[in-house]
């Protein structure tokens, strides 16, 4: 079986360059991955280096803390998908979460999936932050918010992608939705690992170690 459209190819790091943002989106199509994960500064660029493929250009919004004012959240994909960016990956506010504020996140959700319409959006729920109960809250909270995925993980806090965390969100969201296990699958048994666990997309920037 091929995996290579479970793969959003990633460079998030703060210190990428230009040229590493063109060497990922030319791995991206030599392996025909699903997209590329890039910050909004270089959607522009992967766009640009993508036009003719089908390899998606995927973001971040409100990336890595989530803790933007919602209209920043909701201004920057905007932004984002003017400038050609075809999937959505929006960070929650974990910290209204935990405090009980579903409606908060909720309505955050729904205005970012207004935004993005037909667009895949994909939301952080940021695991390694949560009580299994809170996790379970946010991933319903996306559902009924009309989200497409819910992810796991930005990578940049303590802690990634967990079997546990994977099949606990499958379970939640049920077999329609889509879930994606991001941060800390670095090999082809990591990610048949977490396929297992109930993820039908990997965020990972190994990608083409793993193929």
């Amino acid at each position: 079986m091929s995996y290579n459209k479970l793969i959003d190819h990633t460079l998030l790091k703060q210190d990428a360059q230009p040229e590493q943002i063109v060497k990922l989106c030319e791995e991206a199509k030599e392996h025909d991955f699903m997209s590329v994960c890039v910050n909004p500064a270089y959607v522009p660029l992967a766009a640009e280096c993508l036009k003719g493929s089908d390899v998606k250009v995927c973001t971040v919004i409100g990336f890595p803390l989530g803790m933007n004012l919602t209209r920043t959240k909701v201004e920057e994909a905007k932004l984002c998908i003017a400038q050609g960016a075809t999937e959505i990956d929006m960070v929650i506010n974990v910290g209204m979460l935990k405090a009980g504020h579903d409606e908060y996140v909720r309505e955050e959700i729904k205005l970012l999936k207004e935004v993005a319409g037909k667009l895949v959006l994909k939301v952080i729920i940021e695991t390694c932050l949560l009580t299994d109960e809170e996790k379970v809250r946010a991933c319903k909270l996306a559902k009924e918010a009309g989200a497409d995925f819910v992810k796991t993980s930005t990578g940049f806090s303590t802690g990634g992608a967990t079997v546990h965390d994977v099949k606990l969100m499958r379970e939640t969201v049920g077999p329609e939705m889509g879930v994606k296990a991001s941060g800390g699958v670095r090999t082809h048994e990591d990610l048949l690992a977490m396929v297992e666990a109930g993820a039908n997309r990997i965020g990972t920037s190994n990608g083409t170690k793993i193929i």
